[in-house]
């Protein structure tokens, strides 16, 4: 049997701001509900509320301030990060859509296509995660700025509107997301450590999943050593 081989998939600077953006996202999302829901802070006392607060506006910077911080140290990764979510998709691509729900329910009933780097079902649902997040940055400033500047009661109003909305539309895609990612269930299971561990994949998984992706890769001679045990 052929020793089996690894392709590099995620870069550790890919997996660092990930990983900080995820932490950031998942204390905002609780911290946040201490700051708009004033029974919750009532109920938890004054000490937990203020703590809450402070955090949530110190969390938000951090949010706000890695991607662009990742962009900054490596111009080259950001510039494919872009590019490999703008491209033109072709028919492979609209059938991978059109399959992605019955995949879901059973992927070994269902043949897709090869995919790109990032797939088309991930260009969708990553893009409105990124929405999304660009959205609360946006709205959250807007309510910082407001707080700071004393401003009147309709900016505040709308701000905290296009907070909500902005954060159930991250909250509905980056749970699908996370259903995903974590690898549990079929046809993504065992791929958590592909983010949260080295960045490696399986040659076979990767022909499985991005399969134009992994060819090009393999094309180039971009094979890596196995992952440490």
């Amino acid at each position: 049997m052929a020793e089996q081989r690894y392709l590099q998939r995620h870069h550790k600077q890919t997996r660092i701001t990930h990983g900080i953006f995820v932490v950031s996202c998942i204390w905002l999302a609780i911290s946040g509900l201490f700051v708009f829901i004033p029974q919750l802070s009532v109920a938890a006392g004054a000490d937990v509320a203020q703590f809450m607060r402070v955090t949530h506006r110190i969390v938000g910077c951090i949010f706000i301030l890695t991607p662009i911080a990742s962009a900054l140290i490596s111009p080259k990764a950001a510039g494919h990060f872009f590019k490999k979510y703008s491209y033109k998709w072709d028919a492979d691509d609209k059938e991978w859509m059109k399959k992605f729900v019955p995949y879901m329910l059973g992927p070994k009933r269902v043949h897709m296509p090869d995919a790109k780097e990032v797939k088309s079902g991930q260009v969708v649902a990553d893009g409105a995660i990124m929405v999304g997040a660009l959205g609360m940055m946006i709205s959250g400033l807007m309510l910082w700025l407001g707080g700071v500047f004393a401003a009147d009661a309709t900016f505040m109003s709308v701000a905290r509107l296009l907070h909500d909305i902005f954060f159930l539309l991250l909250v509905v895609f980056v749970i699908a997301h996370i259903y995903l990612g974590a690898g549990i269930f079929q046809p993504y299971k065992g791929s958590l450590t592909t983010m949260w561990g080295d960045g490696k994949i399986s040659e076979s998984d990767a022909l499985y999943h991005w399969g134009k992706w992994a060819r090009e890769e393999i094309e180039e001679g971009k094979i890596v050593d196995a992952p440490k045990k």
